[in-house]
């Protein structure tokens, strides 16, 4: 199974639009999950066609009131189970609350899945693996647009960061 994972999108108010090349890998996708920061209603609807209802989505701390997601999600994908949430507040202690997040939604081998910070991030902490794929448009503070994908099979996942078009 094939994930694209983006967040922090920020279209209309700090980027004009979703980049074709991420556009493409959304589509491409059997799963698309969203870590918040879409900033309006339009953005996840645009977001949910371009996954073809294969989709997970957690409501960011800008996103505007029209916006009708949970703060946290769960979603398991061949094997693995996911906690989403966006990672609201501030970057000091941001692993920590993130980390939080999943072991109370999720089992002892959940993955972490957030945005807020516009950094791509791939790493443990406190025992829980920590996924963020930065910034699907490069909206500031990113410096470049980038995203992941992951290829998930019988409870392995293998993540790809992909940035400016590659």
């Amino acid at each position: 199974m094939e994930l694209a994972i983006i967040s922090d999108t920020h279209v209309p108010g700090r980027a004009g639009g979703v980049p074709d090349w991420v556009r493409a890998r959304v589509e491409a996708a059997d799963h698309v999950v969203h870590a918040g920061d879409f900033a309006t209603e339009s953005v996840v609807d645009e977001i949910r066609a371009l996954a073809g209802g294969e989709f997970t989505g957690v409501r960011g701390n800008v996103d505007d009131r029209s916006v009708d997601l949970p703060p946290v999600a769960t979603v398991e994908c061949g094997g693995v189970e996911f906690v989403v949430t966006h990672g609201t507040g501030d970057r000091i202690g941001y692993e920590g609350r993130v980390a939080d997040a999943v072991t109370t939604h999720g089992g002892p081998d959940a993955v972490g899945i957030a945005g807020h910070t516009h950094e791509p991030l791939d790493e443990v902490h406190d025992g829980v693996r920590i996924l963020n794929p930065g910034s699907a448009t490069g909206a500031d503070p990113a410096t470049e647009t980038t995203m992941l994908t992951a290829t998930v099979e019988s409870g392995t996942l293998d993540v790809t960061l992909h940035s400016g078009g590659d």
